[in-house]
């Protein structure tokens, strides 16, 4: 029997119709093995009814609690509305990883994203996007976050959750033999200006001018008092591997990223759909990452109508379910709810962004 671990269970299976049976049948497998398990919808909701943003924010804090009082976390990364899996529980994989929770993902599907993701088109040796943006990470499963963070498994939540038990095992056979490895928490390893650090989680980084695109956010955020951070900085502490393995290049870029978000102050991420309706997995992520590491969390979308609007849906009478049969959440906000109780999010120009962002510090 399992002693002293407590399960988070992440993904959009609430969002299911009779997704919450789903869930209790996780939750009774993992007990079953002396598992603790916690669920966002373990807790009583404490809220105004007649303020649905009030909703949101309980429901936030359910999950931020149940993260917190968790040893670790077992996540779908199902894709979701699109080629990326569910914004919201990548989401809450960064706040289990900023805690220093053992992270596991399964899927049906490990193949790579540049099978995966079928609207690619290729212009010369490179593919793109619809949008005209470098597919990154193709020979990959997911983003470099979710392939550095978590060990992925292909199959079920009951295959994780064995994988999970397995380490568990190995875990207590180097303890018996002096051979634990003790891991150490990155500390922050970029000097203070006496200004605020921003750390720029946004998709600029898998664009081939990346370099040019970030100077000039970059300047603006200077002309607003911030100094910056981008994706494609090297971070001081973290060697930048030359390496033709793509799983140590995604650990790379990983450590990279998890590292800038360490050294900031405030992240300012674009929440933009990516390949679907949901954000991009490394911005989700170090959104998360962020929010456990108490750093002052800003967003901005292209589109930031309330997603009832955003997303189609068969309305009010439907139960606002999409095409898929899933409930698209009505809580006022552009997305995820662990987004919008979280962080600001803004519309507009990138200026007009910055601008909004510095006003709000000042408040």
């Amino acid at each position: 029997m399992i002693k002293d671990e407590n399960i988070y269970i992440a993904g959009p299976a609430c969002f299911y119709e009779r997704g919450n049976e789903l869930w209790d049948s996780w939750k009774k497998e993992a007990i079953y093995y002396g598992f603790g398990v916690s669920l966002p919808n373990d807790a009583k909701l404490d809220f105004d009814p007649d303020d649905k943003k009030s909703l949101s924010a309980a429901i936030f804090k359910n999950c931020y609690d149940s993260i917190k009082a968790s040893t670790g976390i077992i996540a779908n990364f199902e894709t979701y509305r699109g080629a990326e899996p569910d914004g919201g529980t990548i989401y809450e994989v960064g706040m289990a990883y900023g805690r220093g929770l053992k992270c596991y993902g399964y899927t049906r599907d490990k193949r790579p994203i540049g099978v995966k993701y079928q609207s690619g088109r290729y212009v010369g040796d490179t593919l793109l996007d619809l949008d005209g943006r470098q597919l990154p990470d193709l020979k990959l499963p997911f983003s470099a976050c979710l392939v550095g963070a978590c060990k992925i498994v292909e199959g079920s939540f009951s295959d994780a959750l064995k994988v999970y038990m397995l380490d568990i095992e190995e875990e207590s056979k180097r303890k018996a033999m002096h051979l634990k490895a003790e891991i150490a928490i990155p500390d922050q390893t970029i000097p203070r200006s006496g200004r605020p650090i921003v750390y720029l989680a946004t998709l600029e980084r898998y664009s081939d001018q990346a370099a040019e695109k970030y100077a000039a956010m970059k300047e603006v955020l200077d002309r607003y008092g911030f100094d910056a951070i981008a994706p494609s900085d090297l971070a001081p502490g973290v060697e930048d591997l030359a390496t033709d393995d793509v799983y140590a290049r995604a650990y790379n870029l990983f450590d990279r990223y998890q590292q800038h978000v360490r050294n900031c102050d405030i992240i300012l991420a674009d929440l933009s759909d990516y390949h679907g309706y949901e954000p991009n997995s490394d911005v989700a992520f170090e959104c998360g990452m962020a929010n456990s590491l108490g750093k002052k969390m800003f967003a901005y979308m292209d589109d930031v109508r309330p997603m009832i609007e955003r997303i189609p849906n068969s309305g009010e009478p439907g139960g606002f379910r999409d095409i898929n049969g899933m409930n698209v959440e009505n809580f006022e906000a552009p997305l995820n709810l662990m987004f919008g109780a979280s962080m600001e999010l803004f519309g507009g120009a990138f200026e007009d962004v910055v601008r909004q962002m510095a006003a709000s510090l000042k408040k």
